[in-house]
């Protein structure tokens, strides 16, 4: 009797194989390659959008990439009230190191002009010259300069300060300014003891400075000056030196009169300089211009005598400081 054919747990019957046509055309879903498939199809990617597309492309991401360019520049070069919340990027703090650098620099490329050339540089426009004249030989004939001298502004409506010995006697007085112009001046006041004139232009320039006065209580022996006038007529000119003494007494070479409380200074000075300027090295005005020790040959040798311009101020009329 036969016994029938016993299977282990494991084993299983072979399907029957079908076609080969069947098989490669329609693969079972559960064979392993189905499976696969299936498992491949789970985790692709769905396909991407056309906006997707656009966004990731490389012309999208240049204009991505101005657009954060432009955004910046604004925020550095509008105000702040116009970035709309941009803030420019933090700039470096300046430090004391960076200015000495930068005018050890401007020392070292640049010459600077001197003291007297800035002092001289703020009186300049305030510095006029003087000419008295007389009468020609007959009527028809021009009036004569009988001497020049120098004035300073001290009121810019053409009130301006100068010495009693240079305008005296003159029939006519003409002063011009730095500008060039001339003009006919009047004399509206005078201090015969301090040899002090004050005289009124009748035409003055548009843009005319007066100089600034400044008090000699402080003055120094020893502190630098430029005297500034028209020395025998040449100038306007400019000479240096310092304070020689203050408090100093003055007699005139024929002996008529004692001046006092004068202003020693050794500034090259010179007929013509009279009634000029004495200027400090700020460029403010200390003393007027006077006398020179010299009267034999009435050059300079190196002691000349102003004014202080208290006095002067007085002779205005303004208060002394």
């Amino acid at each position: 009797m036969r016994r029938p054919a016993l299977y282990s747990s494991s084993s299983r019957p072979r399907p029957q194989r079908k076609a080969e046509s069947d098989d490669e055309s329609h693969p079972s879903p559960e064979s392993p390659s189905a499976m696969a498939d299936a498992s491949v199809a789970a985790i692709a990617p769905r396909p991407t959008s056309r906006w997707q597309r656009w966004f990731t492309s490389p012309r999208a991401l240049s204009l991505w990439a101005f657009g954060l360019g432009l955004a910046a520049a604004l925020g550095v070069l509008l105000p702040p009230s116009m970035t709309f919340g941009l803030k420019p990027a933090a700039q470096r703090q300046l430090t004391q190191k960076d200015f000495d650098a930068a005018v050890l620099k401007t020392l070292e490329t640049k010459v600077m002009p001197s003291e007297a050339a800035r002092a001289y540089d703020h009186i300049r426009d305030s510095v006029v010259r003087v000419r008295g004249y007389g009468k020609g030989k007959d009527a028809k004939s021009d009036p004569t300069e009988r001497g020049v001298g120098t004035g300073v502004v001290v009121v810019d409506k053409g009130v301006i300060l100068t010495n009693l010995h240079v305008v005296s006697g003159a029939d006519s007085i003409k002063v011009e300014f730095s500008s060039g112009l001339e003009s006919p001046a009047t004399i509206i006041g005078a201090q015969p003891e301090n040899d002090l004139a004050v005289l009124q232009a009748q035409e003055v320039p548009d843009d005319l400075q007066a100089a600034t006065m400044r008090s000699t209580g402080d003055l120094q022996a020893g502190d630098r000056v430029i005297a500034v006038g028209f020395p025998f007529g040449i100038g306007p000119s400019v000479s240096e030196g310092v304070i020689s003494g203050l408090k100093r007494q003055f007699r005139s070479p024929k002996g008529k009169q004692l001046m006092s409380n004068l202003i020693q200074f050794d500034a090259a000075a010179n007929p013509g300089n009279s009634g000029g300027p004495l200027v400090t090295m700020d460029g403010e005005v200390v003393g007027i211009v006077t006398a020179i020790l010299n009267p034999e040959s009435r050059t300079f040798i190196g002691i000349g005598f102003a004014v202080p311009i208290e006095n002067a101020a007085s002779a205005v009329g303004q208060s002394p400081f």
